[in-house]
Formats: C-alpha cells, structure tokens, sequence
C-alpha cells in the first residue's frame, strides 16, 4: 500500500502530537491511532479518532456516576449478559471514527449500512488518484453456479491471465482518458491551452468501479459490530471482507472485553430457527431425522448440519 510522502508527512504530524485529557483512553488503540493499516493493494483503514471503552459501556448499563470499583472478571460478566441478551444500547455510548481508502465498488456496498456518518472524498472538487485495484490471482474466479452473488471455482493459467490484462488494460485507459478530459497539469493549469477541458464532476464518470475513493466513517460501537457481523463473515465477499477483519484488530484493542462477547455471542455463534431446534432436540432424543421429514428447506437443512458439524449427502 503505497501512500505518498505528503501522506505519510500528515501521518507521522498527527501521531507525534499528544493532547491533555480527562476523558477515558485506550493506550491498545493510542498505539496505532492514525496508522494506516493496510488492506488489499492500496486500500487502508486508519482509527481517527473515538470515544469511550469497556467501562463506557459498564457504567452506561449500570447508569453509575464513576467508574467505580468493581472487577474486571464483573465488568466482564456484565458486558457478555448485555451482548448474549442483545440489550444494545449500553454499546451505542461508544463511538469511533475510521479513514478508509477502498476501491468504489467496495464502497458502493459498503455504504448500504446506514447506520453511520460518511463523508467521501468528492471528484467533483478533487483529482482522483490513479490507483485502481487488481486482484490477487487467487481471488480471481468465476461465477458460482449455485449462488448469483457468490464466487465459484479460481481462474487459472490462460484465464487468469487473460481477465488481469483485461482490467488493466481498461483502468490505464480509463484514467489516460479521465486525464485527457480534465486537461490539466499537476499544477493545475491547462495541459493543452487549446481547449477548456471537461468539468471535473462530469470527467469522473468515464472512471471505473475498481478506483480509489476515500471516506471518514464515524459509527457506534453496537452498529459497528453489526456491520463486522455481516461484513466478516466468510460467505462475505472477500475485498469488503478484507476490511472488515482489519477493523476487528481494532476492536480487539479498542474495546477488548466487548470484543471477546462479540466473538463469543455473535460472529462464532449461530441463530437457530424454532423448527431448527426441534430438529436438535429430536436428534439429541436419539430419533433420526432426515431433511424431508423435518420441516426445513434443503438449504436450511444444509445450514443447520454445517452448524452442527454433520455432512450433507450431495
């Protein structure tokens, strides 16, 4: 992930500077405030700045003036009642805000989580960057036969080839082109003084979907772990994915005991249907069960085997 020396210049200025406060700090997360960890080729995601931690939410759900002096193992217990019980609003006193460099395709899904306070990076004011993502060869594949918004067997050899030249061949010639239209030069002054150029916010449009964008992500904490619910889970695709597990290394040093329910209750935990568990108590009964005869489609059925950790005859 290549940032450009005016970047790491702003980088190493915010984290050489130290500000006096009263409020609760996280020293896990001071340590890597406004690095930029690095996601897919020039992707990052950097914490910018946040509100609160695990005692944030204890006193909120105990509604305490202080801290107090309870133990961790109790702060701990209560946070793992709040997020087995899903009683979220003691979550939502935390906040953080994130700078994310994603490619715009990344971002068009990513955005369909309203839960949060965007602002992006605007190509109608601003030049994009000639920054486009290429896929690794091993998240190249083709379209999964049984699912129309999954990913089937990994292109190989002549294919693989062939689709990688495709998108570049097309981003170079694109942002050639977006350059062309805008027609000006790094000091901003016409490239060729013959003609006026194109608007920026109509130049942008001849740009494709695997460009550069840019946003600050401002969310709470109970919002934020619904998202990475969704977002980093494996049946995800992998380039939101690959965002997601980034930030869950942040929630891990940001809110640690939260983290810990939040792998505990949620993302290695599984919601099982009412005519699910009756297919698990029956089973523990010892009666067999087949798929037919238990009320569930044959992919709830599949579903609830692989929770349980039973093969599936094809």
């Amino acid at each position: 992930m290549p940032l450009t020396d005016e970047q790491r210049q702003e980088i190493e200025s915010e984290r050489g500077e130290t500000r006096p406060t009263r409020r609760a700090t996280v020293p896990a997360l001071e340590d890597i405030l406004y690095e930029a960890l690095p996601v897919l080729d020039h992707g990052f995601v950097r914490v910018i700045d946040y509100m609160g931690d695990d005692g944030a939410i204890v006193q909120a759900a105990r509604v305490s003036y202080g801290r107090g002096t309870r133990r961790v193992s109790e702060d701990r217990g209560l946070i793992q009642y709040l997020m087995r019980h899903r009683h979220t609003t003691p979550f939502e006193m935390c906040e953080i805000k994130y700078h994310v460099k994603l490619p715009i395709f990344v971002a068009r899904q990513w955005i369909r989580h309203r839960t949060a306070n965007v602002n992006e990076y605007s190509a109608r004011y601003s030049i994009l960057d000639n920054e486009f993502y290429i896929p690794a060869p091993e998240h190249l594949a083709a379209q999964a036969t049984t699912n129309r918004q999954g990913r089937g067997d990994v292109l190989e050899g002549d294919a693989a080839k062939r689709v990688l030249d495709l998108l570049r061949e097309d981003s170079n010639r694109a942002y050639t082109h977006y350059a062309e239209m805008l027609n000006e030069d790094a000091a901003g002054n016409p490239a060729d003084p013959t003609w006026p150029g194109l608007a920026r916010e109509l130049a942008r449009m001849n740009l494709s979907l695997n460009f550069y964008t840019q946003w600050y992500w401002k969310i709470d904490l109970n919002n934020l772990m619904h998202f990475l619910s969704l977002r980093a889970d494996p049946h995800a695709q992998y380039e939101i994915r690959a965002y997601a597990d980034a930030m869950i290394g942040t929630l891990q040093r940001w809110v640690p005991l939260a983290h810990a329910a939040f792998l505990e209750y949620r993302m290695n935990a599984a919601a099982i249907s009412a005519t699910g568990l009756k297919v698990i108590r029956r089973l523990l009964a010892g009666e067999p069960v087949e798929q037919k005869a238990s009320g569930l489609s044959p992919r709830e059925w599949r579903e609830l085997m692989a929770v349980l950790g039973r093969e599936v005859a094809k």
